[in-house]
């Protein structure tokens, strides 16, 4: 497979960083190479079960089982990426510091941990369902288009980020048994395409101020061309999620009652926009608070921003007491 070749001439490692504080055999380098803080994507697959109100055992057994094998099979991917691109990331001021690219992880044995993750969760997935497995393998034959060409190209490198989280969602639907709204599914695809847009907006403001080299895909990105696209997605992900929540009506949410919930999906866009404005980064930066900006990796805004994350709980709250009222006839 020509995305798993090594690269034969590596530029030499960048001086050690305290920040790494780590050398080559810690343990540390191999939980950090995994990437676990993007395991947050995988989070989706609970979304069948708790929107289809199949909260049982089997279900959630199901729904985490997918959650595992998707971890791992994303994970084995962020490996690949960071063998492939070794010398690009020892030249970036964040990258340099990833395991691979630092030394803390030789390439033969960072091949190994990838085929082992992705040969594993492909052989359980279709040992456990056959849906599950056939997603799996959706996901990682995605991941490797994405590797070999969709990352380079544009508009396409966003939407193929967005078909991702569809699988995500559709394979914790497989694995719960467990059935998915159309609309549901628009909307997941409308909002991973809303932070698709997001992040490269984060990288070309990441490049003004830092410099660098901007990779080939985002030489064709302008701020301008992403601010329209942005404004599509947003309100292609408000009405879509209005739809879904308006009722089994327009064979949506099991009932009109996830109505309550659109306010609260509403501050998390508008709070994810606002920390991504140019205004907002620059008064942070002028504070010392932070450098850049950080919708550059949306699974740390997350689980940084307090705001977004309280609210993320509270929507997540109301959703599970109005389906649980309407499972029981109150609503």
């Amino acid at each position: 497979m020509a995305f798993l070749k090594v690269p034969k001439k590596l530029k030499p490692l960048p001086a050690p960083s305290a920040a790494q504080n780590a050398s080559p055999g810690d343990w540390r380098a191999y939980i950090r190479v995994l990437r676990p803080r993007q395991w947050t994507k995988n989070l989706i697959v609970f979304a069948a079960p708790l929107f289809a109100f199949n909260l049982n055992i089997e279900s959630l057994a199901g729904a985490l089982l997918a959650f595992g094998l998707l971890c791992c099979a994303s994970s084995g991917f962020y490996i690949i990426n960071d063998i492939v691109d070794v010398e690009a990331d020892r030249l970036h001021p964040v990258k340099c510091k990833r395991p691979i690219a630092a030394g803390l992880i030789h390439v033969p044995v960072a091949i190994a941990m990838a085929v082992v993750l992705l040969g594993g969760s492909l052989l359980i997935g279709w040992r456990v369902d056959f849906g599950l497995g056939v997603t799996i393998t959706c996901y990682a034959l995605l991941q490797v288009a994405y590797n070999l060409r969709l990352k380079r190209t544009v508009i396409l490198d966003v939407i193929a980020i967005a078909i991702g989280f569809v699988l995500r969602a559709y394979g914790g639907a497989a694995a719960a048994n467990v059935v998915l709204s159309p609309w549901f599914l628009l909307c997941t695809a409308m909002l991973a395409l809303f932070l698709g847009i997001e992040k490269r907006k984060a990288e070309l403001r990441l490049i003004e101020i830092e410099g660098g080299r901007p990779r080939k895909v985002l030489r064709r990105y302008s701020l301008s061309l992403l601010n329209r696209m942005e404004n599509m997605v947003t309100t292609g992900t408000i009405m879509t999620y209005a739809l879904w929540s308006s009722g089994p009506q327009v064979h949506g949410a099991s009932t009109s009652w996830m109505m309550v919930t659109l306010p609260f999906v509403l501050y998390d866009v508008f709070r994810y926009q606002l920390l991504s404005d140019p205004q907002e980064i620059a008064r942070k930066n002028d504070l010392g608070r932070e450098k850049g900006g950080r919708t550059e990796r949306p699974e740390e805004v997350l689980l940084t921003d307090r705001p977004l994350l309280l609210t993320v709980i509270a929507w997540l709250s109301t959703t599970f007491l109005v389906l649980l009222l309407s499972h029981q006839g109150i609503l």
